[in-house]
């Protein structure tokens, strides 16, 4: 394993610390309180992202040899399942983020190889060449017990499992450009990663919301999004205060974008370990 692997699930490391820094992000757990969640807090969250360091290099170094999805990338994932649970006793805080970053993770090890500091365009290009048709047929057969599964069949929506299949359009499409849109705004961190995670509240099926809520919840989501954003989301005066009531108004509902934080922190990671479009 190289310095570069170790770097890159540094990096990991960082973006999903980041995602939890943020505030306020409706119902998700930050150093505020514990939004919706009450089986784990702020310094729990810190000590599963910490665990993942080891696992995540790992997942860099199987991808950038181009390790195979069935047989490579998910037992690595599953052993990094195992070792969070580990730490947290037995909650399950990373769960969704192991999948989505540990891929990520993947996918720019790979691109590494190919150019020093690779494209977000160039990231996707691995994703789909190198594991699509194993992603395409994972999403297909969705273990029967899983959130993915159960939301499918109760509202017809998919979950992380197509998100990867389709090599992640919420981050390359949707999260990125919002992200750096706001940068370039002026912008904060805090604010950027808000207004990024409110974005994709307002355009991601969120498998986390639709499974605590269903259709109804996952509209709520929409629409609150969406007037947050129509009012000029984080750039409005007063943003702060709106998004903060909107995360009581989340956790009176017990609703949580957890989904969305995830990409959010993929988003985070590609942004920084990667250059140009």
């Amino acid at each position: 394993m190289n310095r570069d692997d170790q770097a890159l699930a540094r990096a990991a490391v960082t973006a999903l610390r980041d995602e939890l820094q943020a505030y306020p992000k409706p119902g998700l757990v930050s150093p505020v309180d514990s939004g919706a969640h009450a089986d784990m807090d702020f310094d729990l969250m810190c000590r599963s992202a910490d665990s993942l360091l080891q696992p995540f290099a790992s997942l860099a170094a199987a991808g950038r040899v181009a390790g195979s999805f069935e047989q490579t990338l998910m037992p690595l994932g599953i052993e990094a399942e195992h070792g969070m649970l580990a730490v947290t006793g037995g909650i399950n805080t990373h769960r969704g983020a192991i999948f989505s970053l540990g891929l990520m993770i993947a996918a720019i090890a790979r691109a590494q190889t190919l150019r020093a500091s690779p494209s977000p365009a160039a990231v996707r290009a691995v994703l789909r060449e190198t594991w699509g048709a194993a992603l395409d047929a994972h999403a297909e057969r969705d273990h029967e017990a899983s959130h993915g599964g159960l939301v499918r069949r109760r509202t017809g929506r998919d979950g992380a499992r197509h998100e990867a299949a389709r090599a992640f359009p919420a981050v390359f499409e949707t999260g990125l450009p919002a992200y750096h849109q706001a940068r370039e705004a002026g912008l904060d961190d805090n604010a950027a990663g808000i207004q990024t995670l409110f974005v994709l509240m307002s355009s991601i099926d969120d498998t986390t919301v639709l499974y605590r809520g269903g259709l109804e919840a996952h509209s709520f989501v929409r629409r609150s999004a969406t007037d947050f954003l129509a009012e000029g989301g984080c750039h409005q005066p007063g943003w702060f205060e709106k998004a903060e009531a909107l995360h009581r108004a989340f956790i009176a509902r017990n609703l949580s974008a957890g989904g969305c934080a995830d990409l959010l922190a993929c988003t985070l990671l590609v942004s920084r370990c990667c250059s140009g479009p």
